[in-house]
Order: C-alpha cells, then sequence, then structure tokens
C-alpha cells in the first residue's frame, strides 16, 4: 500500500471510531475544496472544531459523542494541512487568507453564531478569526493554544525538527510518545500518528504562526474558555493562563495538570468535555 492510500486508510479508520453518525461533505471556496465532517441534531446550535496541525478533521473522536449530543457539530480538514480538504485555489499567504477561508466556510454553510473551538494551531486560527468576525461568533473554546498567549518552548521545537525535516513514522511516533508521556490508548490514532508522515508531501502550506497583537486581542468580545495542558512541553502552561487571563479577563481559564499538548483532545477526554460542554451550554 502507497503512503497516500495508507494515509487514507488510517484517516477513514478513525473517521469510524466517531461514536455519532456523520456526514462527509465538501465545500467550494476561493481556496479550495474544504472537507468537513458533520455530525450531531440537524436543528442544533452550529459548532465548528478546528484541529491542530497534522491531524486533520478525525482527531475529535473521543469528544464528538458529547459535543454533538446538543450541537450540529462542523469539523473541517485544515485548508493547506494534510487531509482531504483540497488547497487548488488561491495561495495561502498569511492569517488573512486563513480569516477569509473560514468566512467562506461561514457563508456557505450558515454558520453565523456558531461556537468555534479549536486545539493548538486551530486554536491560533480561532482566536485570529475571533478578533476578525467576532460578530459571527456565540462563543470561542482554545485548547492549549498555540503562539496566542506565550511562546513556544525552544527545546519543543528543537525535538520537533528532525520529524518536520524527515519525516518518518517512528520519528511522528517517537516524538508524540516524549511530549505525551506514552503511547495513544486508540489503536486506530496510533496507525493514523505514523500514517502522517507518508502525507507530509500533500501539505500546500501551513501558515507561519505569528502572535496576534496584545492589543487586537484585547478587543475580542467573544465570550472565550481557554483550556491549557498543565503538562504541555509546546510551551509553559502557566505563562498561556497569566497572559490568556491578562488580556482576556473576562474568560475562563483552566490548566488541566495531567493534560500534555499532543494528548489533547485524544486521551482521557472526560474533564475536557465536561469543560466544553458546559460552557457551550451558557
Amino acid at each position: 500500500m502507497d503512503g497516500e492510500n495508507g494515509f487514507r486508510t488510517a484517516y477513514d479508520t478513525v473517521l469510524r471510531r466517531w461514536p455519532v453518525p456523520v456526514d462527509s461533505v465538501d465545500v467550494p471556496s476561493p481556496y479550495g475544496t474544504t472537507r468537513v465532517q458533520i455530525a450531531g441534531p440537524e436543528d442544533g446550535p452550529p459548532l465548528v472544531l478546528l484541529p491542530g496541525g497534522g491531524t486533520t478533521s478525525v482527531v475529535w473522536f473521543a469528544t464528538v459523542g458529547a459535543l454533538a449530543a446538543t450541537h450540529r457539530v462542523h469539523a473541517p480538514d485544515l485548508m493547506g494541512d494534510i487531509g482531504r480538504s483540497r488547497h487548488d485555489g488561491a495561495p495561502l499567504r498569511g492569517v488573512r487568507d486563513l480569516t477569509a477561508w473560514l468566512d467562506a466556510l461561514f457563508d456557505e454553510l450558515a454558520l453565523d453564531g456558531a461556537d468555534l473551538c479549536g486545539h493548538s494551531y486551530g486554536a491560533w486560527i480561532a482566536l485570529n478569526y475571533a478578533v476578525h468576525a467576532p460578530r459571527r461568533l456565540r462563543r470561542l473554546a482554545l485548547l492549549d493554544p498555540t503562539q496566542c498567549f506565550a511562546g513556544m518552548n525552544p527545546a519543543y521545537l528543537l525535538r520537533a525538527l528532525p520529524m518536520l525535516l524527515r519525516p518518518t513514522a517512528e520519528r511522528v511516533q517517537a516524538f508524540h510518545a516524549w511530549e505525551t508521556g506514552g503511547v495513544p490508548e486508540e489503536p486506530a490514532w496510533r496507525a493514523f500518528l505514523g500514517a502522517t508522515a507518508t502525507a507530509t508531501a500533500h501539505r500546500s502550506k501551513v501558515v507561519a504562526m505569528r502572535r496576534p497583537r496584545a492589543r487586537d486581542v484585547r478587543t475580542c468580545t467573544v465570550p472565550t474558555l481557554v483550556v491549557a495542558a498543565g503538562r504541555s512541553r509546546a510551551h509553559t502552561a502557566r505563562r498561556v493562563a497569566a497572559e490568556a487571563g491578562r488580556l482576556l479577563p473576562d474568560a475562563r481559564v483552566v490548566v488541566l495538570p495531567e493534560a500534555s499538548h499532543h494528548s489533547l483532545p485524544t486521551e482521557r477526554p472526560a474533564e475536557l468535555n465536561r469543560l466544553l460542554t458546559e460552557f457551550l451550554a451558557g
């Protein structure tokens, strides 16, 4: 089985682990076609889930059951990243293009008034979108957001470099084990992490993450939940929490002491699911 077919098989296997019925749709935009997984009651309030880089929409297998009980969940593969979205349109030159991509997605799916939740790189996109278009959102949840409230740890970047330069299944899985302190509990997710190494050539553009200006973040009026991973090696959780509280004084900031950056949202999700469902019910 070649790399692309192996990746698609691993992707589909994780998607079958979703505990709710899911419709996979392709949504046009000026940047290309976005693959979106949709689940939950048709009359439920809309919720958009943005995954971390290199994880795709299927990463929400451990949380979607709780969230789709009350919400109409829309989980896209990020434009420019691995997955089933096809970046064959306008170039992605920076964060403005990512927010324009989300504008097009919201337009096509009639998502005004949606809740928006993102993890890692997806949280960075989500925060920038909340600054860009606060009136389109009801609530915002940021899960261990990178390059939003604190810089990346140099040791994390140094450890990631060999995996990024010459990705192999072994390097991807070893990096994940180093950051999380173990291997994923879900066998399909373990296989997916290995398969992502074969798909890195199919990334078209992961936009460089620059921290949004503090004065812009302070203008964000969307009610926000920030969940920091206490054992994150991507950055220092206490710095993320402190800066989020300083810039967003009305936000709820929570540190999950046993979570790591890459174990969100796939490992031991009970507490995260409780936080999200309570926050989104408000």
